[in-house]
């Protein structure tokens, strides 16, 4: 796909994407993806305008231009997420070019992103998250790597972290104290409190664990002392949901998305909840109001008398 980038358009790309990570903080994964959804715009337009001809093309496109490229990522089985997304992408990086090549932006700013529903977390029940963390630790035959996964689970659940994110602890972090500095996503640094019972998961995988903690290395460790891969906590969480007759939505992420909804349900400040996801946006956070409602609605039609 690439090939059919002339040079100048793909040092433009480049360009943009240092810039998205130096003055944004953007996250490798987004950045992939980014390149990924704009490398397409790229080439869809420059083929679309009869071959390689630098930033030519950009730099005239019409209405019709954008619509062809929208049906085109429609014919390709993209939904209305996706292409949303793909729309953001190319628009940002549009803005961007705008500002240092001079073109008119309107066209491509001024096109409609796509409605979609936005899809609402899934929590597990308390009973259910507590179940999945037991589940979790007896799936497999070697004692410390049960240990492991569970307190890896244990993490998501009881601090709210992101898989990528309790994967990227350190043996510097040891031994864990009340809180914890935790990098996001833009590398985006927040304190989370640590509970005891996420503490002593901890604990007890330490000191199964055969691999000696170093403060620049790895704390969850694979098989053979290499840095944890995400794929086998999720692939446990999968036995796990599937031993307890859980849906397809309980996965490690699910236990995050758990943790905040609990929460809430415990009277817990949104703004505070916020903090500990590390979400940038309270409408982010907001979702998990929905999910709360949804909740009590279903508890009020099963147990109002006159429901």
């Amino acid at each position: 796909m690439t090939l059919a980038i002339a040079p100048q358009a793909r040092d433009a790309l480049e360009n943009w994407l240092a810039a998205a990570r130096a003055l944004n903080g953007a996250a490798d994964n987004t950045l992939t993806a980014y390149r990924a959804d704009v490398v397409e715009f790229i080439t869809f337009m420059t083929l679309h305008h009869g071959g390689t001809e630098g930033l030519g093309p950009l730099s005239r496109l019409t209405v019709s231009d954008m619509r062809a490229w929208m049906a085109h990522v429609r014919g390709g089985g993209a939904g209305s997420r996706s292409m949303a997304r793909k729309l953001s992408a190319v628009k940002s990086f549009y803005r961007w070019l705008a500002e240092r090549e001079g073109y008119e932006p309107t066209v491509v700013l001024s096109t409609r992103t796509p409605k979609f529903q936005k899809k609402l977390p899934r929590p597990l029940s308390q009973d259910a998250a507590r179940a999945m963390i037991a589940s979790v630790e007896s799936q497999s035959l070697t004692d410390w790597i049960g240990l492991r996964d569970a307190a890896v689970v244990t993490l998501l659940y009881g601090c709210g972290l992101r898989i990528s994110e309790a994967l990227s602890l350190t043996g510097g972090d040891l031994p864990l104290g009340e809180s914890l500095r935790i990098t996001g996503k833009g590398g985006k640094e927040r304190i989370v409190p640590v509970l005891p019972v996420a503490r002593a998961a901890v604990a007890r995988y330490i000191t199964a664990c055969p691999y000696t903690p170093e403060p620049d290395a790895a704390l969850f460790r694979g098989a053979r002392g290499r840095k944890l891969n995400p794929r086998l906590i999720q692939k446990v969480t999968e036995n796990a949901r599937m031993q307890l007759g859980l849906p397809a939505t309980a996965t490690p992420h699910a236990m995050r998305h758990s943790f905040a909804t609990h929460l809430l349900s415990a009277g817990g400040d949104l703004r505070a909840i916020q903090e500990l996801l590390g979400h940038a946006s309270l409408s982010t956070t907001q979702a998990y109001t929905a999910v709360d409602t949804l909740h009590l609605m279903k508890v009020y039609e099963a147990t109002h008398p006159k429901a």
